[in-house]
C-alpha cells in the first residue's frame, strides 16, 4: 500500500491514475478482442477504439490525425525515424529520449533560460538546404521552461520546415501548440503508464511501412489503456490555477532562506520547478527528502538513476557545481497548500544542517 503520510512531489515524472480513468480502463478489459481481427468480437473492438480516437481528438480540438503508442518514447522515435525530411534539428535541452533517438541532428542553440531564440532557429533553417524537422519541445522537464512554440512554429513553417513538439508536461494544462507533429504520455496527467500518442497534422509527413495505425504503427492496439488515457484528458482541470500560487510561494521562500530558482526570469509552468541548494549535492537531498517522507527528484525519471550532471542545466551554461546541487519539485492535482508549506520546512531543515556540519 501507499504510505498515505508521504506527501508526493514528483508529478512531472508521473502523475497517479485518476478513477475516471481506472474506471475506463476496466470497461475496456471488458473489451477484450483484438480491434484488428474481422469477426465480429474484432469489429466491435475496432469500434470502440475509434470512437475513442475521436473523443480524444475532440478534447484536445485537434483537426488531424492520431497515432496511439506504448507511450511518449515510441511516439517520439515514429515521429523522428518516420517523418520523411532528411535533416533534423533538435534544442540540446530535449528529454533524453529525443536526444537518444536524434543522434545524428544538428543541435539548435538555446540561451541561458534554455530558450530557443526564434532568430538563431531562422537562420538555422535558412542555411539548410530543403526542409527540416525541427523537434522543439512545449515545456522542459526539468525546469518547466516555456518555449515560445507559436513563434517558432512561424518561423518553421516559413522556412518550408516542420515541427516537432514534444507536449508531455503541458498536455492537459496548457493549449496545443501549431505543430506539425505532437508527443503525448498517458501517465503525465493521470492516465495509466505505457500509452501515448502522436498527433499528426498531416500524414503526408510521415512514411508508412505497414501494420497498426494506419501503417504507421505496429502491434496490437491497447484499447483498454488507450480509454483510460481519453478518460484522464476528459477529466476536469480546474486545480492548475492553484499550482501559480503554489510554484511562487516555493520561489519566494526558498530565495528568502539563500537557495536559487533555476530559471526564474523565463516563462514556466506552474506545476514544475528546480531549485539550487548550495553545498548540498542533489543525490544527499534526495536521500533526505525521502526518508523525511518527501518524493522529489533531480531531474528527468529517465535519467536521475545515473546521478549524472544534467545535460539541460549544461546547455543553459550552468556552473557544473550549482548543477549538481539543483532538484525538481513537481506539483500535480492532489497537492495541497499544507504539502508546500512542509516541503519549505523540510528544505530549510536539510539547508540548515549543511550549514551547521
Amino acid at each position: 500500500m501507499t504510505d498515505t503520510k508521504r506527501i508526493y512531489l514528483d508529478y512531472a515524472a508521473t502523475a497517479p491514475m485518476l478513477d475516471a480513468a481506472k474506471k475506463a480502463c476496466m470497461e475496456g478489459f471488458e473489451q477484450w478482442a483484438n480491434p484488428s481481427s474481422p469477426h465480429g468480437d474484432g469489429r466491435a473492438a475496432q469500434s470502440m477504439l475509434e470512437n475513442t480516437r475521436r473523443r480524444f481528438k475532440d478534447v484536445l480540438n485537434w483537426k488531424g490525425d492520431v497515432i496511439f503508442t506504448s507511450g511518449a518514447s515510441e511516439a517520439i522515435q515514429i515521429a523522428l525515424a518516420k517523418s520523411k525530411p532528411a535533416t533534423q534539428y533538435v534544442s540540446p535541452v530535449e528529454h533524453d529520449v529525443v536526444l537518444r533517438f536524434a543522434k545524428n541532428a544538428k543541435s539548435i542553440p538555446v540561451d541561458m533560460n534554455g530558450l530557443v531564440v526564434p532568430m538563431n532557429l531562422n537562420h538555422l533553417l535558412r542555411a539548410t538546404d530543403g526542409p527540416a524537422l525541427v523537434a522543439i519541445q512545449s515545456v522542459n522537464n526539468e525546469t518547466g521552461v516555456i518555449q515560445d512554440l507559436d513563434a517558432l512554429a512561424k518561423v518553421t513553417r516559413d522556412q518550408g520546415s516542420y515541427l516537432m513538439a514534444d507536449c508531455s508536461q503541458s498536455i492537459g494544462k496548457m493549449p496545443l501548440p501549431d505543430a506539425d507533429l505532437i508527443i503525448v504520455a498517458g501517465h503525465k496527467f493521470g492516465g495509466p503508464p505505457g500509452v501515448g500518442a502522436l498527433l499528426v497534422k498531416d500524414l503526408r509527413l510521415m512514411q508508412a511501412d505497414g501494420g497498426q495505425e494506419q501503417g504507421y504503427r505496429s502491434g496490437t492496439q491497447n484499447l483498454p489503456y488507450i480509454m483510460g488515457m481519453t478518460a484522464a484528458l476528459e477529466a476536469p482541470v480546474n486545480w492548475v490555477g492553484r499550482s501559480a500560487e503554489f510554484r511562487q510561494h516555493l520561489d519566494d521562500a526558498i530565495r528568502k532562506e539563500g537557495g536559487s530558482v533555476i530559471a526564474e526570469k523565463a516563462p514556466r509552468i506552474a506545476t514544475i520547478a528546480s531549485y539550487h541548494m548550495p553545498g548540498v549535492a542533489a543525490n544527499t537531498q534526495l536521500i533526505k527528502f525521502d526518508m523525511a517522507g518527501f518524493s522529489v527528484s533531480a531531474g528527468s525519471a529517465c535519467s536521475s538513476g545515473t546521478l549524472k550532471t544534467s545535460h539541460v542545466l549544461e546547455a543553459m551554461g550552468a556552473d557544473p557545481q550549482v548543477a549538481r546541487e539543483v532538484t525538481r519539485v513537481s506539483i500535480g492535482r492532489d497537492t495541497s497548500q499544507a504539502h508546500i508549506y512542509a516541503f519549505i520546512d523540510k528544505w530549510k531543515s536539510i539547508f540548515s544542517e549543511s550549514r551547521r556540519s
